[in-house]
């Protein structure tokens, strides 16, 4: 749940202290903790950070009898909990590693949840010997054919027409003008709408499945009990039921790390062929599958380029449009592979300055 250091048990005046902005939620949190605290023999002093996140939630960890915990706060009048409830027992009845919901205060936006660990995969990972990561990546396969494989239509919102154009509006509204400062012509603007309505279509046509929506390494935890061979999920709140192409193609164009593409299919197909065996609709051609993870993850990563610029412009938070290039080298990638989206890669050449020749790169930055 955390992006530091292993779990400790060091008195309080040795942890980061915790900061509020407004006093009567500080008053509220620590009340609710004290209501809490006794049946799980918390202790309070020892509450310090654990992570932040990129919406309004931030999650603490605080020590209990021989273990720590996590603890979410999340402002509800920003956040809705009820859907990270829902898909954790979700996930939970499928068989993933998940946070156990101990304690909520709905109202309040407090949250008591198990204690995952404080390595993220991320934090695992070597770079520089893609093929030494094979066990890591096994692993987060085998949760997300546990998660697809669970999947019923009517439970989660679905992954539709509307939703995929309201995300990919975020590219032109956020990373284009506002960022970029470019104001569209009317050929652009005309230009996107078409490309978006076929990125669409495309990735429409592939079935329907439990989606993660951000099942990427810095999600997935390193499990802290040497007996739990599975890693931990998190960060799953936002889960739809929609195309299979999608957390595959999120796990392996990852936000934050680059592969070159020989990987990349290296663990694509080993998903592909986990999953036609256990039955999931996969198809029977991988190459006709790999291209339409390719189309998916086109469309996350204009809509992830959109986000952290606005994550940056909008909510004070510079450090995510710092991996931008690496978007713009998926699409990119994308974008000239395939010949019905030129007119995207030649609209992306004119906004980054690159060339067809020259900016190409499978994500790499």
């Amino acid at each position: 749940m955390s992006d530091s250091s292993e779990p400790s048990l060091q008195p309080a005046p040795m942890q980061p202290s915790v900061t509020w902005s407004d006093p009567r939620r500080e008053a509220a949190f620590h009340a609710w903790l004290g209501e809490v605290a006794p049946a799980h023999a918390l202790r309070p002093a020892t509450v310090r950070p654990a992570s932040a996140d990129a919406s309004f939630r931030r999650y603490l960890r605080v020590d209990g009898e021989g273990r720590s915990y996590i603890i979410m706060d999340a402002p509800p009048e920003r956040e809705d909990c009820a859907p990270f409830v829902k898909v954790a027992g979700l996930m939970a009845d499928a068989g993933l590693n998940v946070p156990r919901v101990l304690a909520w205060d709905a109202p309040q936006g407090f949250m008591l949840l198990d204690d995952l660990g404080s390595r993220t995969m991320i934090e695992a990972v070597d770079p520089a010997a893609p093929q030494a990561n094979l066990p890591l990546y096994t692993k987060a396969i085998d949760a997300l054919i546990a998660w697809q494989l669970a999947s019923r239509p009517g439970v989660l919102p679905l992954y539709d027409e509307p939703l995929l154009a309201r995300e990919l509006s975020l590219f032109p509204d956020w990373y284009l003008k506002q960022h970029r400062g470019l104001v569209l012509t009317s050929a652009q603007q005309a230009t996107l709408d078409s490309q978006f309505r076929l990125i669409v279509e495309r990735n429409l046509a592939s079935p329907s499945v439990y989606v993660h929506r951000d099942f990427m390494p810095r999600n997935l935890m390193i499990p802290g009990d040497a007996a739990e061979p599975r890693l931990g999920v998190l960060d799953f709140q936002d889960a739809v039921f929609g195309p299979i192409t999608y957390d595959i193609a999120c796990l392996m164009r990852d936000a934050f790390l680059s592969w070159e593409e020989d990987f990349v299919l290296d663990v694509t197909v080993r998903y592909w062929e986990k999953a036609r065996k256990a039955g999931l609709p996969v198809g029977t051609d991988f190459g006709e599958f790999y291209r339409a993870v390719e189309w998916m993850g086109l469309q996350r990563h204009l809509k992830v380029a959109g986000i952290f610029a606005r994550l940056t412009l909008r909510d004070g938070k510079p450090k995510y449009l710092a991996d931008a290039p690496r978007f713009i080298g998926y699409i990119r990638h994308a974008a000239t592979r395939y010949r019905e989206l030129g007119p995207l890669a030649r609209l992306i050449d004119e906004v980054e300055g690159t060339d067809a020749v020259t900016g190409f790169a499978f994500g790499r930055v």
